[in-house]
């Protein structure tokens, strides 16, 4: 999937989650000085960046669908070798990379297998390839409660629940379908607070992702009517939205 939506406004949508979830997920794979580390789906470079501060810009290369997201990456770090490409042809050679990540990519790749298959295909035999997807299917999710909403008023809505590696087990299943080894499975939870009600909801009017894109889609009537319901979820001050995601990594 690409997303067809500015750099910024992903970011805003995004971006106050997947920016801490980036340190965390960089934690797991054990990124490091020395390494030579590949980000698969970069979007603006939340990952990526956090790369670049840990193994250094030259030691660094990105890959996204989007021509937006690549040329705000590309200019959010000039050092980074950041190019336009699917997950599923990388534009690499066979064992160029120590670390290969995938961060909230692998339920939007058209086909996973054949992505982290990809993957562990750039990636050194001792090399380490991770990736991460929310918890769509538990509602856990940074959106969970927008779509539990949405299905109160829709129960047709499709909330993501269905999509790749968005449940318990399904990411590491995919990783050993793509022939990866020591496979391993866990979770990494962020909290991002908000300032208030409309802080939260704004976002969702961007066009981001499937929740935006269904917003989006609704009529006045129905946005207003859903609106609502997210509304009466949530306080009018200051809260937190905990969101958590399933991970999975594997020897290349």
């Amino acid at each position: 999937m690409s997303f067809n939506v500015s750099a910024g406004a992903y970011s805003r949508f995004m971006g106050r989650y997947s920016e801490p979830l980036a340190v965390q997920f960089a934690d797991l794979a054990g990124v490091r000085r020395g390494q030579r580390a590949l980000d698969v789906g970069c979007g603006p470079g939340a990952l990526t960046a956090v790369l670049a501060s840990r193994a250094g810009a030259d030691a660094v290369s990105a890959v996204e669908p989007s021509a937006s997201f690549a040329a705000a990456a590309r200019e959010r770090l000039p050092g980074v070798d950041i190019r336009q490409s699917a997950a599923e042809q990388l534009p690499f050679g066979d064992d160029a990379f120590d670390v290969a990540l995938a961060q909230l990519v692998v339920h939007f790749m058209t086909d996973p297998v054949t992505g982290l298959r990809e993957m562990a295909r750039v990636t050194s035999p001792a090399g380490v390839v991770a990736a991460c997807v929310w918890d769509h299917a538990g509602g856990r999710g940074p959106v969970s409660l927008f779509w539990q909403a949405a299905r109160e008023l829709d129960p047709a809505a499709d909330d993501e629940s269905g999509l790749a590696g968005a449940r318990e087990g399904h990411l590491a299943e995919l990783f050993a379908q793509a022939g990866l080894a020591g496979v391993q499975d866990g979770t990494l939870t962020v909290r991002a607070r908000q300032e208030d009600f409309e802080s939260w909801w704004e976002p969702y009017t961007l066009g981001v992702g499937p929740a935006g894109a269904y917003l989006a889609a609704l009529d006045d009537e129905h946005r207003a009517a859903l609106r609502e319901q997210c509304r009466r979820r949530l306080p009018d001050g200051p809260f937190e939205i905990s969101a958590t995601a399933w991970t999975a990594t594997g020897r290349a």
